[in-house]
């Protein structure tokens, strides 16, 4: 077990695990962290808690200092020169027709770079835009291409069974969910139904597509003919985690068995 804290750099956003370094911190506390892309502002969620080294991320970096009332207003000016970079920023994409929604822009603590993000369709040309931002700003630009799960992750929300989103409460990873989970665990494609937030595919079909896919292994499919007691059927439902068919049998109508007593 090794102790971290967790550290959100937006109120919506992500929470960042970092080594406290002996600092005495407390929750909503402002700090000045390491990250891959420089220095940032941010601030305590989770006071030196304890997790497992399996859930704790390579190379974890660590907390610099307790933020100062210089590196508060700091952070202020920061957010108020990214906010006016977001608005040229787009300026610039309407003026040249560039197919990119972009979404915001965050200079680092340090102002060692000026990072904006964007939806699009389709892979972007964006080196004529960042020389474009580079000329105005100095600064190092990194444009980076996000997809609508991550803005879903960012943003927050509720989900159609009342939980936070999974992707803003605990998953890391978000890896692809196919149409094939939703028919695999008869579930109606109605997009109202099986699409989240997002309006893609949602995250919790790959739950449990495994243990759908291993029950219906030994599972016959809709429309096929089975003998029961009764006489021969067509399935026309599966119950798939009771392991069940509904069948209709010739002169007895439709009837509920357990696949096991069918053949």
């Amino acid at each position: 077990m090794i102790k971290v804290v967790g550290v959100k750099f937006k109120p919506h956003g992500q929470i960042y695990y970092f080594d406290p370094e002996n600092l005495k911190l407390k929750e909503n506390l402002t700090v000045i962290v390491e990250t891959e892309h420089g220095l940032q502002f941010g601030t305590v969620i989770n006071k030196n808690i304890e997790l497992p080294d399996s859930k704790i991320p390579n190379n974890l970096k660590k907390v610099i200092r307790i933020s100062t009332k210089q590196d508060y207003l700091k952070h202020k000016k920061n957010l108020k020169d990214s906010s006016l970079a977001l608005k040229k920023c787009r300026e610039i994409v309407e003026r040249d027709n560039i197919k990119m929604h972009v979404i915001d822009a965050n200079y680092t603590f340090d102002r060692d770079k000026l990072i904006f993000r964007f939806l699009a369709d389709n892979r972007i040309d964006f080196r004529d835009l960042a020389k474009e931002l580079a000329s105005i700003y100095r600064v190092r630009i990194e444009l980076r291409q996000i997809g609508v799960r991550d803005k879903a992750k960012e943003i927050g929300g509720f989900g159609p069974c009342g939980q936070k989103l999974c992707c803003a409460r605990f998953l890391k990873d978000l890896n692809a969910v196919s149409i094939n989970m939703a028919k695999n665990q008869n579930i109606a494609l109605n997009p109202s139904k099986i699409n989240g937030v997002c309006s893609r595919l949602m995250c919790c079909l790959k739950y449990e597509d495994e243990t759908y896919e291993q029950i219906r292994n030994n599972m016959k499919e809709l429309g096929e003919k089975i003998n029961t007691e009764y006489g021969e059927g067509t399935i026309t439902s599966l119950d798939i985690l009771n392991k069940k068919y509904k069948v209709n049998i010739p002169n007895h109508g439709i009837i509920e068995i357990n696949a096991d007593e069918s053949n």
